[in-house]
């Protein structure tokens, strides 16, 4: 019966270390501005961002500062519009 019960917690505690594993693994974010292209008509036009620029903004928030500071990309991060893209997909304006 002990030996039963060692097995399954040693089952349990290496599920529980592997799950923990999968959990703490972080995707890797590829800061190119490219890769906020389904933003570019909310950004120009002023329309509400797809859900899809929503998810691709949420997954650059890592690169936002970088953008930010680069001269060429400044002026589309100051535009009205992109602000009320943030807001729209509840992403913080980052503070850089």
């Amino acid at each position: 019966m002990k030996k039963d019960s060692s097995i399954f917690a040693i089952f349990f505690i290496a599920t529980l270390v592997i799950l923990l594993g999968e959990l703490l693994v972080v995707k890797a974010v590829t800061c190119s501005v490219s890769e906020l292209s389904p933003c570019a008509e909310s950004i120009l036009t002023g329309i509400p961002p797809t859900p899809t620029c929503c998810g691709v903004l949420r997954e650059q928030i890592p690169c936002l500062c970088g953008y930010i500071k680069d001269p060429k990309l400044k002026s589309y991060m100051d535009y009205p519009n992109t602000q009320k893209m943030y807001k729209f997909c509840r992403v913080p304006f980052p503070q850089c």
